[in-house]
């Protein structure tokens, strides 16, 4: 689901963690490791199945062939470190590993970049949670420290579009060019 805050519920459960509140701290990170790799799995495997059928419809205007190709070309040269650095990104963390299915992306490899990614994303989170979260002011505050958390991903989202905007412009000015003849 790319509108719930995983970021900011890592970090608030890592609050509530042992002398916080009482959560233990290791069977918290592993039941929360155990969901992140399970659910990118359940993603991974729906866009396995579903992803050829979305594009078998030659004529489709979203889901055409090419960007299927590009979506393979881009996991085999990126892949995982787009899925690691995808847990940090709302909408791109829920998308990614239906992608990652969808463009075939062998899964031994999708599953290493998964445990990875998700141990680091959940490990990182909750461990700044229960150590930020014994400061009297981040307790108090939590939900400024909650907020401030979602205004530090949303910029890195906005700078990674613009990026992709720019660069698929670029690709498309090159191909407009290397079209014309040479005169």
């Amino acid at each position: 689901m790319p509108f719930l805050p995983g970021d900011t519920l890592l970090f608030a459960a890592g609050v509530f963690t042992d002398n916080a509140g009482g959560l233990n701290f290791f069977l918290l990170g592993l039941c929360l490791n155990i969901a992140a790799v399970a659910g990118d799995n359940v993603n991974y495997w729906v866009g396995r199945t579903l992803g050829p059928r979305l594009f078998k419809n030659e004529n489709s205007r979203i889901f055409k062939r090419s960007n299927l190709e590009k979506t393979e070309k881009f996991f085999a040269k990126y892949g995982g470190k787009t899925l690691i650095l995808a847990r940090w990104v709302a909408i791109v963390r829920t998308f990614a590993p239906f992608v990652a299915g969808m463009g075939k992306m062998p899964y031994r490899q999708f599953l290493a970049y998964s445990v990875a990614g998700g141990a680091f994303w959940v490990w990182t989170l909750i461990t700044a949670g229960h150590f930020l979260g014994r400061i009297p002011w981040v307790k108090d505050n939590l939900e400024i420290v909650i907020l401030l958390i979602v205004f530090a991903t949303v910029p890195i989202a906005i700078l990674e579009a613009k990026k992709e905007k720019k660069r698929a412009e670029r690709e498309a000015a090159e191909a407009k060019l290397a079209a014309q003849p040479e005169a």
